[in-house]
């Protein structure tokens, strides 16, 4: 019996016209990931099938479990379809499982097979209640859940089943800007967005001496560990220090934050359509912070025509922090290294801030001309899963 991964799209069953698109592009991304890897992957409309070297199988699986787009993956054993080679396969296959209870469950996709599900499903049972002492059927709640799927050519025969990350492919539905901080929410927004498809590159801001490299480090770690779940993502780090020393003098003290991301949505915007984005994304959670209640996100959404999703937005802390830890990056995102967020944060951040007393206040100084400075000097760094990087200065404007 030789086996392979069987691969159930789920969602992407849904999507009609365009489902051979998704399927085609799932398959493009598993091939990315598998590189290295001695697999063959045949598809077809509502399955896909790996097969494999036995040596590799943990290493696979480890690399299928970070792919979106897969509702489920297991490991089948793929047999003839012929109603003795699968009773024989059957025997052979629990030889190597302990348990009390089972059931079975057939499906039948080949009409030609002369034995009906349900009929073949009772004669398993019997199959196996006649060669293994002290078994019992459990249809509610079985140690062994035996899956049979009888198809033309070749049936599939497995017990074990995992859960995959749902969602789209990645990139099937174009690219976003990512508003990435070293704090909890944005790397948990950059999941749940890499989940509905979105490829991903992402800005960071930084103001030097005022935040440290070490900031940035975690930012890029925190970027990296984005990275598993899709191929390589582009950071850009913003030089922020003449935009932030400026606000925080001519600015009123409480309006500082508001002024800040306010400046922030512009730069992200710009550098957003150079690099062909669609989207602004951000881990903005209503209410959590000054700036983000709906007041303050209106202002500051004021600078951009571009949409903004908020993949958190309305999710408390604890949710935010539990799909963190799943995903390893809380204890990266705890690190207690500051960023632009975080640094000269008022006692006092105005929560209901006035769009006009923005503007007025944004006359005091040249921003548009320290926002192209800064975007004429990003430092732009290539971030993969391996950890390789490539650092390097990109004509931006």
């Amino acid at each position: 019996m030789n086996r392979v991964i069987l691969i159930k799209y789920g969602e992407l069953t849904t999507k009609k016209g365009n489902r051979k698109f998704f399927i085609n592009t799932l398959y493009k991304n598993i091939l990315l990931k598998l590189q290295g890897y001695n697999v063959k992957i045949h598809k077809d409309i509502s399955r896909m099938y790996i097969e494999f070297e036995d040596k590799d199988l943990d290493k696979i699986l480890d690399r299928i479990n970070s792919i979106f787009g897969i509702h489920q993956y297991l490991v089948a054993y793929k047999v003839e379809t012929n109603e003795e080679i699968i009773k024989n396969s059957v025997l052979e296959i629990l030889k190597n499982e302990k348990f009390n209870t089972f059931k079975v469950e057939t499906k039948r996709s080949d009409k030609s097979f002369p034995i009906h599900s349900l009929d073949f499903s009772r004669q398993i049972g019997g199959l196996i209640l006649k060669n293994f002492n002290s078994k019992k059927v459990d249809v509610n709640n079985p140690e062994v859940l035996l899956n049979i799927e009888i198809r033309e050519y070749n049936t599939y025969i497995y017990i074990n089943s995992y859960k995959g990350l749902g969602g789209y492919p990645n990139s099937t539905l174009g690219k976003g800007m990512l508003m990435l901080s070293g704090g909890i929410d944005s790397p948990v927004a950059g999941f749940l967005a890499l989940k509905r498809g979105i490829k991903l590159e992402c800005i960071y801001f930084e103001a030097i001496p005022h935040t440290s490299i070490e900031a940035r480090n975690k930012v890029i770690e925190l970027t990296k560990k984005l990275s598993k779940y899709t191929d390589k993502i582009y950071l850009h780090v913003i030089p922020f220090t003449k935009i932030q020393e400026s606000i925080y003098k001519y600015i009123e003290s409480e309006y500082c934050i508001t002024i800040m991301r306010r400046m922030m949505y512009r730069i992200t915007e710009k550098l957003a359509k150079k690099r062909k984005c669609l989207i602004i994304c951000n881990g903005e959670s209503i209410g959590q912070v000054a700036s983000q209640t709906l007041t303050s996100m209106s202002v500051i959404n004021n600078v951009t025509n571009m949409p903004v999703i908020r993949p958190v937005a309305c999710l408390d802390k604890l949710e935010i922090i539990d799909i963190s830890k799943k995903i390893d990056t809380y204890e990266t995102s705890i690190l207690p290294f500051e960023d632009c967020c975080t640094i000269f944060v008022p006692k006092h951040p105005i929560i209901n801030p006035k769009l006009d007393k923005c503007i007025e206040f944004e006359k005091q100084f040249d921003y548009e001309s320290m926002i192209d400075e800064a975007l004429n000097n990003v430092l732009t760094i290539e971030i993969t899963e391996d950890n390789s990087k490539k650092e390097e200065f990109l004509d931006i404007l």
